[in-house]
């Protein structure tokens, strides 16, 4: 598959500014919703799938070029999976200082000592006049006692990525760019285009 212009369904600039750092070396031109003036997506699906293939269907129909479009989340064990797809309205007014401070309290009110968590992602490449194609990724990690690291954005400072000690906030972008639940995910997209 030859692409040459990419859409990212998003208005995230954390997140597009990670796609576009890992999608780099590709040399396909990358713009974002944001950048064209499209405006947001509504997120109706339950799952991680179903919010990305809604996005990117609606954001190519718009355009009429290629959209990659990412839904992720934190998943954490003893919330049975909250915030999951709900990650990003979590807090009120989407604020993840105040989402991070809700995520610790509903921990410690379990009165569980399991802080098994992941970031899954779920992008999917609508073309138009395709099919829509769907690339997943997750990171197996842990939740921090407390927010620590000032990189990153959304649930970085309280999550610890597996066989490491420090959050991806205190990590930095360098590495979690290495290891993350969205760079997994793109490695397949990649792996399409090639």
């Amino acid at each position: 598959m030859k692409i040459t212009k990419l859409v990212v369904a998003s208005h995230n600039a954390g997140k597009i500014a990670e796609i576009k750092t890992l999608l780099a070396p590709l040399k396909i031109e990358v713009q974002s919703a944001a950048e064209l003036r499209l405006g947001d997506v509504e997120e109706t699906g339950t799952t991680f799938e179903e919010n990305a293939k809604i996005k990117a269907n609606a954001i190519s129909l718009m355009c009429g070029l290629p959209c990659l479009a990412d839904d992720s989340g934190l998943c954490v064990d003893v919330l049975d999976g909250r915030p999951g797809v709900y990650s990003a309205r979590y807090a009120p007014d989407r604020n993840f200082k105040e989402g991070m401070k809700m995520l610790l309290n509903e921990i410690k009110e379990s009165g569980s000592n399991n802080r098994k968590a992941h970031f899954s992602c779920c992008l999917a490449l609508a073309c138009p006049n395709q099919k829509t194609k769907i690339f997943e990724g997750r990171v197996d990690g842990s939740i921090a006692q407390y927010p620590k690291g000032s990189n990153g954005f959304g649930y970085d400072p309280i999550f610890i990525p597996e066989g490491y000690e420090q959050t991806f906030a205190e990590l930095g972008d360098d590495v979690k760019n290495q290891i993350s639940h969205r760079r997994r995910a793109l490695e397949k997209f990649i792996q399409e285009l090639k």
